[in-house]
């Protein structure tokens, strides 16, 4: 087959980069043609396809110029749209699989596949789909208010970035994107959904449960003997230092405890996380780290005595949490979103309630009595059908049903 890939970005920036990066490989050995589309970037791998590549734009930047740039792209890029065709005109493709394309590419794409009645699938990685926002929380609590179209809540409560302009603005997409014009109603053919609960939410929300299928993301397991490396007193978090992450509940859960914390990834967050593991008496016992990655992470991650998942937003299916118990690690996660549905609590890892720092301590402190082995054991157990391998083989067949059925008349 004839794939096109469809991700903002071409490089190792987030799981979802990763997941397009590993999923290009895979098909690749398959012996499936791939191409590329994304944005512009100095920090891309190298790509054939880069002259299809809609122009860099950063969102950050002050300025009218910038913003009016920003707008458009966000709304409807005439750039994007024509250097797609250009792409699709060259390469033919049989399928289109579309993952990000907010903002930095657009909606724009999904006019040519329509028009060239070439089928499209999207994976649901975020709740963009169906908020404003991206992901169901604002001001520190999950948020529904949009349910029912209801996005101007986006605006009334500051949703994006606390901004009344973006807010306004990310209101005003989803009613374009989804009223005015509602391409990804009429131009997806199939939404990927990689949790239950992700593809629970969109029919609460009001998308035809008929076009959303449910399918495990996968993990990619790096080489590494975990047997033989020893297990240090830390445990360890690796992510995004983002609020709803939910990563100052772990440093409030170890204050009454011994155990050291690594904490490895940037964000937003990471000054006020700093700034309260000083307060809490914690700068000996808490090592802020900065971005892992690779071989370096891999280290921490079968080294640490536990990984923790804080999250207080509703998780979708974390790929740093697959990896871990790829590993045999402990992890205790909060339970909430997708979570629950990989961990199970006393069997393969440890669940807490959300955002309860003292059920995350309960939980921590468990790890000195439970049966260590066991849940190892059974948490390289759960994930034996999520490796790339079994993924791609559904993904496939995913494929070749939504081309199959295209042709016929």
């Amino acid at each position: 087959m004839r794939i096109i890939l469809v991700n903002k970005f071409y490089y190792p920036k987030d799981g979802v980069s990763n997941y397009v990066l590993e999923l290009e490989a895979r098909l690749k050995a398959l012996g499936h043609e791939t191409r590329i589309f994304a944005m512009d970037n100095p920090k891309n791998i190298k790509s054939a396809d880069q002259k299809y590549f809609v122009s860099y734009l950063s969102f950050d930047q002050p300025g009218l110029k910038n913003a009016g740039r920003s707008a458009a792209r966000i709304f409807y890029s005439r750039e994007a749209k024509r250097k797609f065709q250009k792409l699709v005109d060259d390469f033919r493709p049989d399928l289109v699989h579309v993952n990000n394309l907010y903002h930095q590419i657009s909606p724009s794409i999904l006019s040519v596949t329509k028009k060239m009645k070439i089928p499209v699938i999207m994976h649901l990685h975020d709740y963009k789909l169906i908020c404003p926002n991206y992901k169901l929380f604002t001001k520190g609590q999950i948020c529904y208010r949009c349910q029912g179209g209801k996005y101007y809540n986006c605006f009334l409560n500051t949703c994006l970035k606390n901004s009344r302009l973006k807010s306004l603005g990310g209101a005003l997409e989803m009613y374009f994107q989804h009223r005015v014009w509602p391409i990804y109603k009429t131009g997806i053919d199939l939404f990927i959904a990689p949790s239950k609960f992700m593809k629970k939410t969109c029919v609460a929300f009001g998308w035809p449960e008929n076009k959303i299928k449910f399918l495990n993301n996968f993990y990619t397991k790096k080489a590494a003997v975990v047997s033989a490396v020893p297990e240090e007193n830390y445990l360890l978090y690796f992510g995004r230092l983002a609020e709803e992450k939910g990563v100052d509940l772990i440093l409030r859960a170890i204050v009454s405890g011994r155990e050291n914390l690594k904490i490895a990834g940037e964000g937003p967050e990471e000054i006020r996380l700093k700034k309260l593991a000083a307060e809490l008496g914690l700068k000996r016992r808490v090592e802020f780290l900065g971005f892992k990655t690779g071989a370096e992470l891999t280290n921490l991650i079968i080294k640490a005595k536990a990984i923790i998942i804080p999250s207080i937003w509703l998780e979708n299916m974390p790929l740093n949490m697959l990896e871990a118990l790829s590993y045999g690690k402990i992890v205790i996660a909060s339970n909430v979103g997708g979570l629950p549905e990989i961990i199970k609590d006393g069997e393969n890892g440890l669940l807490f309630k959300p955002g309860q720092v003292e059920d995350l301590t309960k939980k921590i402190k468990q790890l000195a009595v439970i049966d260590k082995t066991k849940l190892r054991l059974a948490a390289q157990e759960t994930v034996k059908n999520f490796d790339p391998q079994n993924h791609c083989l559904e993904l496939v067949a995913i494929y070749k049903s939504l081309i199959d059925n295209r042709k016929t008349p």
